[in-house]
């Protein structure tokens, strides 16, 4: 009797929403007009500094710089998608949980990429600005 393979294959077991959020780096960079800017470290080290461009009470655009591993990096693309066309108000609502399901995959040992992402989204919408690099 032969036994299964169960390990988790990172190609094969990745939803492609994962995928491409993961190595999606269009989005990657300093905004030099952005409207708010917050930045934030989580626990684990990674760090994420968001810029947000509006069009009224409108995100039209988010940026971000990311120095940490692939799922903070898909979880900022993520919540970039989520965010963009919608009101201040309604991006509000964007959650972590809405984060993990749209990219499908998320390893819950990394939800935490989530939460740090939202929460420094969270930061940029509420006007907190710190526009130093991250180191």
């Amino acid at each position: 009797m032969t036994e299964k393979n169960t390990e988790f294959n990172f190609w094969n077991d990745h939803s492609r929403a994962f995928l491409a959020a993961a190595y999606d780096y269009e989005r990657h960079g300093v905004m030099e007009d952005a409207d708010c800017v917050a930045d934030q470290t989580g626990d684990c080290g990674d760090s994420v500094k968001i810029y947000l461009k509006l069009d009224g009470e409108k995100i039209a655009r988010v940026q971000f710089e990311v120095k940490g591993c692939r799922n903070t990096n898909a979880c900022c693309n993520a919540l970039a998608g989520l965010a963009e066309g919608r009101s201040v108000e309604d991006a509000w609502k964007i959650t972590p949980d809405a984060v993990a399901d749209a990219l499908e995959t998320l390893p819950a040992d990394n939800f935490h990429c989530a939460e740090l992402c939202v929460g420094c989204f969270y930061h940029a919408l509420g006007g907190e600005e710190n526009k130093g690099n991250i180191e």
